[in-house]
């Protein structure tokens, strides 16, 4: 009884110490699961913390990034501000050099247009001379010859010569170089002008019509030698009534400058004459032609 007594007391006391045991454990139980639940908070905040830092620093690598990019691309917009601006330092150079060229050019050929201009204007006077010296020698020549037929004898200007067209039957008996006496006189009277026009040429130009000369005729084979010899009568003629020979010049036409190419007697005896071309001397104006 008293071995069982014994034994309940130890069964109790194993008991109570047992079950002090599991109060303690239960406590440290408690706090550490606290502490573990504290620390799980912590963790996950610590995670939080780390993902929004991963974040921020993704953020930061990515804004780096494209300012890397900005940066790469103001230096090469920096190069090439550089390389334009040299360019066009250098092209600057290059147009300041040619505009002092080209305003030298511009200064030559002003001057050289200048100089053209008077030579154009002196040019120009003297042509407007030359056009009042032969309507004044036409009006000379038409005054002195007034009292002659109109079919005998006309004047009229040409390419800035005055004509003096002579009619045949004013001048020579068909087929003659020995002219009438009407025709001396207008000759002469013609030469009295022209003694007063040192200034001009005078060309003597014989003209036949396309009949041939009659067969035999003394000193002359064709219409060529009539022509000529009635150009070189003429031409004396004018000389010995006092015109400088070395301004005359006689020439032949024969048949080859027809004024009327029909083959009627009206055209023929319209195409036999004698022209004498008065032509004011142009040595000023060759001179100014040769600088031009």
């Amino acid at each position: 009884m008293r071995k069982h007594l014994f034994k309940a007391s130890i069964l109790l006391l194993a008991g109570s110490m047992s079950l002090s045991s599991c109060v303690v454990s239960k406590k440290k139980y408690d706090d550490l699961m606290a502490r573990k639940n504290s620390l799980e908070v912590d963790k996950a905040g610590l995670q939080q913390e780390k993902s929004t830092l991963e974040q921020q620093k993704a953020d930061l690598e990515a804004a780096k990034a494209n300012l890397e990019e900005e940066r790469a691309k103001l230096e090469q917009q920096k190069r090439e501000y550089e390389e334009s601006l040299a360019k066009a330092l250098k092209e600057g150079k290059t147009l300041g050099e040619s505009l002092n060229m080209s305003k030298s050019q511009i200064d030559r050929l002003n001057a050289d247009l200048k100089a053209r201009e008077a030579r154009l204007a002196e040019l120009q006077r003297i042509l407007d001379e030359k056009d009042a010296a032969v309507t004044n020698l036409r009006n000379r020549v038409s005054k002195a010859l007034l009292g002659f037929n109109d079919k005998d004898l006309t004047i009229d200007v040409r390419n800035g010569k005055v004509y003096v067209s002579l009619a045949e039957q004013l001048l020579f008996n068909s087929g003659s170089t020995k002219v009438d006496p009407k025709g001396v006189d207008a000759l002469r009277k013609l030469a009295s002008v022209l003694k007063e026009q040192q200034d001009v040429n005078v060309l003597v130009e014989g003209h036949t019509d396309d009949v041939p000369i009659a067969r035999g005729t003394v000193g002359m084979q064709d219409n060529w030698d009539l022509s000529v010899l009635r150009a070189t009568e003429i031409t004396r003629i004018l000389a010995n009534a006092g015109v400088d020979p070395t301004r005359v010049t006689p020439s032949g036409r024969s048949k080859y400058v027809p004024l009327d190419e029909a083959k009627t007697k009206e055209a023929r005896q319209k195409n036999r004459r004698t022209e004498i071309i008065l032509t004011p001397k142009l040595d000023e104006l060759f001179k100014i032609l040769e600088t031009t």
